[in-house]
């Protein structure tokens, strides 16, 4: 592992977590434990040398450990530990502060846990102000509870008891839907996402989302 050679604990952590795709690795973790295959699909361009190599490097520095599930799964699966944990702070930092580049490549690819995060920190409060409602969130097949309480966002894996709506759909369509600020009504009537139960709950709940405004020129530029 590469080191920077100071004592600056800044440095110190970019020795540990600064390597080319450890962050990611984090962020793709930071929702629960997963498998192999599975950091792999969410980290589109990882080869899976360099995906072992990171986890290597990662569990020995103590921010991530593997354990094998009981059977009947048996599969071994990689999870952050309390300290590892930590760094969602950071995770959601870089998330917001990327959001105001105006060069974001909002057409590249982002996985359903990326855009669960980015969603959590892209939240506005003063849009649901008198707004409390559950949702069933599904990206995929995967199943997320999305409850809005007192102007607060809960957006986590698993499924709420009493959601006022169940929504279907996939990240691509979810981020277009949020981030993207598209219609509703274009992506039901295109088949990208389906909608159980009140609607007009889903599409305020779909607005509660939006990337800031880019961030200013620097002073310098010409």
């Amino acid at each position: 592992m590469r080191t920077y050679g100071e004592g600056c604990p800044a440095a110190h952590a970019l020795d540990l977590v600064g390597e080319r795709w450890s962050l990611l690795i984090v962020r793709e973790l930071l929702l629960g434990p997963k498998r192999f295959t599975d950091l792999r699909s969410g980290l589109h361009g990882a080869s899976a040398n360099v995906l072992s190599q990171r986890l290597r490097e990662l569990e020995s520095a103590g921010v991530v450990s593997k354990r094998r599930l009981p059977p009947p799964a048996a599969s071994k699966v990689y999870e952050l530990t309390e300290w590892g944990r930590e760094l969602e702070g950071v995770i959601v930092l870089l998330l917001r502060w990327g959001a105001r580049s105006a060069a974001i490549p909002l057409d590249a690819p982002m996985g359903a846990d990326a855009l669960i995060l980015s969603m959590r920190s892209l939240f506005m409060p003063q849009s649901a102000q008198g707004f409390d409602a559950a949702f069933e969130l599904w990206v995929g097949d995967r199943p997320f509870i999305a409850e809005v309480i007192d102007a607060q966002l809960i957006l986590a894996p698993g499924r709420p008891e009493h959601p006022h709506a169940v929504i279907r759909t996939d990240a691509e369509t979810l981020k277009r839907l949020t981030l993207g600020g598209r219609s509703l009504d274009v992506s039901l009537h295109a088949g990208r996402v389906t909608v159980q139960g009140d609607q007009a709950m889903a599409e305020r709940f779909l607005g509660m989302f939006r990337l800031p405004e880019p961030a200013a020129a620097s002073a310098g530029a010409v």
